[in-house]
């Protein structure tokens, strides 16, 4: 699976880049015909708390891509917020397939 990162208004140490690489890199594990991972991080209202916005978007054959975005006191915990949400809607795209 491809990951892309995306940084808005500022740019990403090597610690979050390899934090976010690990963390989407084990949505495979739930789903392995995930294609690419797009990541956008981003600070909105720098002076106040809770301010850090990940949006994950998984791209998957034969479907619209499964979106997730999550705001949180830093990047690590918006990004968790954001795969948990995501490893649920994987759950539903599964069962779905299985009913057909």
């Amino acid at each position: 699976m491809e990951v892309k990162i995306n940084s808005v208004h500022f740019s990403a140490d090597q610690k979050l880049v390899d934090f976010v690489n690990k963390k989407v890199g084990k949505l495979d594990t739930f789903f392995d015909g995930i294609i690419k991972a797009e990541v956008t991080l981003k600070v909105v209202k720098p002076e106040t708390a809770n301010n850090k916005v990940a949006e994950l978007e998984l791209s998957i054959p034969a479907q619209d891509n499964l979106f997730a975005k999550k705001q949180a006191d830093s990047f690590e915990e918006a990004i968790d917020l954001a795969i948990d949400a995501l490893k649920k809607q994987i759950d539903k795209y599964k069962e779905k397939l299985k009913n057909k």
